[in-house]
């Protein structure tokens, strides 16, 4: 397959590995191609990011996992960085993730692999473990619980929270309009909407919630200024807005807006359908992921039963892979042994 130019590889070379240990390649997929980035060698451990992140979110995962034995693959999901970004919205779909996971498994020569995923990340690696347990023998979930299919409309949900004020997630929905406030200053919009539900940087409970905006205002008007989160640094952020200067906010942000496609899609072949395949969650105190979604945590003795652990990170924000890479590489690396016993 054809590879990235130098120049670009170079550029986006994590200070985390040598560059030489990292090898980035495009293979073909139903979206048409998906960039990923590898190092080391063993089984594969197929890494997926949230919004609005990147492979180079898993940037001090990819050389611990190499080190202990796995071949770690972080991908840029449909619509992000290198990857495809197919122009038509229903075109992100979680089935179609889903086999563009599939598609990465087989290009790389493998039959199955462990999925680890993170925010967004977290759905798309909970729903391949769930459509897919022929492929993904093992699921572990970063900042986002695993919930079955079923329930209520999201659409519906969504855009009755926040009362007089408008849930983010509700506001991601109509095509364009995240987009006309983000894109004109897309590394400073990155930066307050990172440091907005870091650990460290996140505002306290007397400040409005940055999940929520003045209906009709933006939703960076919430955001904290002029201060990065520990683990975000200005060269880290320079990777992060690059990309996304050059490909635009819509291919990300149509994961949003296929909510309601996916409950239509998956509601009547999965409602309620549990996960068996050996699974880890990782989460953090301060993530409103974590608080909002404690009843899902507590039910994985029914929705994960072969839940390995779960693990609540003390003072971590919504960012837990990076912004205590230590513990959850550690953690990783413990719960992947164990699958090898």
């Amino acid at each position: 397959m054809p590879q990235p130019q130098p120049q670009s590889q170079r550029q986006f070379e994590p200070r985390t590995a040598p560059a030489g240990d990292l090898t980035h390649r495009l293979v073909a997929s139903p979206a048409g191609r998906i960039h990923l980035v590898e190092q080391g060698t063993g089984p594969l451990v197929l890494l997926v990011h949230g919004f609005p992140e990147s492979w180079y979110s898993w940037r001090h995962q990819l050389p611990a996992l190499a080190a202990a034995g796995y071949r770690a693959v972080a991908v840029d999901v449909r619509g992000y960085g290198r990857s495809s970004r197919p122009a038509d919205a229903s075109a992100y779909r979680m089935l179609d993730l889903v086999e563009d996971g599939v598609a990465v498994v087989h290009a790389l020569g493998e039959e199955t692999a462990v999925i680890v995923g993170h925010d967004w990340g977290a759905n798309i690696a909970a729903h391949s473990a769930l459509v897919r347990p022929d492929v993904f023998r093992a699921v572990g979930l970063l900042s986002v619980p695993y919930t079955p299919p079923g329930g209520p409309r999201p659409g519906e949900v969504f855009a009755g929270m926040g009362g007089d004020e408008e849930f983010y997630v509700a506001y991601f929905q109509e095509p364009g309009r995240a987009e006309a406030e983000i894109e004109p200053d897309v590394r400073g919009w990155l930066a307050g909407f990172y440091a907005a539900f870091s650990g460290d940087t996140m505002p306290g409970p007397d400040v409005p919630d940055p999940h929520f905006m003045s209906r009709g205002g933006r939703l960076r008007d919430r955001f904290p200024e002029g201060r990065l989160p520990g683990w975000l640094d200005e060269r880290d952020l320079d990777v992060y807005a690059a990309e996304f200067e050059r490909t635009g906010l819509t291919g990300a942000l149509n994961r949003y807006r296929n909510m309601d496609r996916d409950w239509e899609d998956l509601t009547p072949r999965f409602a309620g359908a549990p996960i068996r395949q050996p699974s880890l969650f990782i989460g953090g105190a301060m993530d409103a992921s974590t608080m909002w979604l404690a009843d899902a945590i507590k039910a994985f003795p029914d929705t994960l039963p072969g839940l390995h652990a779960s693990h609540v990170l003390d003072g971590c924000g919504h960012w837990a892979q990076q912004e205590r890479p230590a513990e959850v590489n550690g953690l990783l690396t413990e719960w992947l042994g164990t699958l090898d016993d």
